[in-house]
């Protein structure tokens, strides 16, 4: 996760590796301002230290590190002042089929140097079949709806010529900051859970089940951690 020193890029396309295996301990790292063993959270503020001024980037991350941890709230907060954090897309369930079907996440779009006033969400997975390795792919088609939502702007711009739509809506950053910085925001019900025939698979909901098991971890870990280094201090 190192790059060459001072080095800064106009755009980066990222899909850190999700789970916490290997995550037993913040990186040593001064130019984090949290201190977490969360690998996502980590990759989100090397990202933010690498992006020239007015840089994208666009990244992959589990739902879970939109809302679950104390640290990812302190992540975003951070970025969302430094950053436009303008659009995320909810993938559709089984986007990751057949290597993590289970696994719901997202893609967070923003832009370095402008702080953020409105972030735009699309809900690509609610009353979406889940995706599956043959009998329903992932295919573009799955995203001709967000691509024309989205514009042509890659910064998400001008905000004016974006509306709301069923599955696009826009929130703003007072709204956001009343949540507590948690971006796991959806509105559209989901039909298939009032019909026993269209839930989740058991497999699908074990690996859910698990990964929110590897985040609670991850998060007593850092806590251990904190706990561990103010002991240290008070030396």
């Amino acid at each position: 996760m190192q790059s060459p020193k001072n080095t800064r890029y106009n755009c980066v396309l990222t899909n850190p590796p999700f789970g916490t295996k290997g995550a037993n301990q913040a990186p040593t790292r001064d130019d984090f301002t949290v201190s977490t063993s969360n690998k996502q959270l980590n990759f989100i503020q090397h990202v933010m230290n690498i992006l020239k001024p007015g840089g994208k980037t666009a990244i992959v991350l589990p739902d879970n590190v939109l809302f679950e941890e104390h640290a990812a709230r302190d992540v975003f907060g951070i970025l969302m002042e430094d950053c436009d954090l303008h659009t995320i897309l909810r993938l559709p369930r089984g986007t990751f089929t057949p290597y993590s079907p289970g696994v719901k996440a997202n893609v967070v779009f923003f832009a370095n140097g402008l702080k953020t006033e409105n972030i735009w969400i699309y809900d690509a997975r609610t009353n979406i079949p889940s995706i599956t390795k043959k009998e329903r792919p992932l295919t573009p088609e799955h995203f001709k709806d967000f691509e024309e939502c989205f514009g042509n702007d890659p910064n998400g711009h001008p905000r004016k010529a974006r509306e709301e739509t069923e599955r696009f809506r826009c929130f703003g950053r007072e709204e956001i900051k009343k949540r507590n910085n948690n971006l796991d925001i959806f509105w559209l019900k989901e039909e298939s859970l009032d019909d026993s025939n269209e839930l989740p698979e058991p497999g699908d909901l074990a690996t859910e089940t698990a990964e929110h098991l590897r985040v609670a971890l991850a998060e007593l870990n850092d806590l251990i951690l904190e706990l561990k280094s103010k002991g240290k201090d008070s030396e």
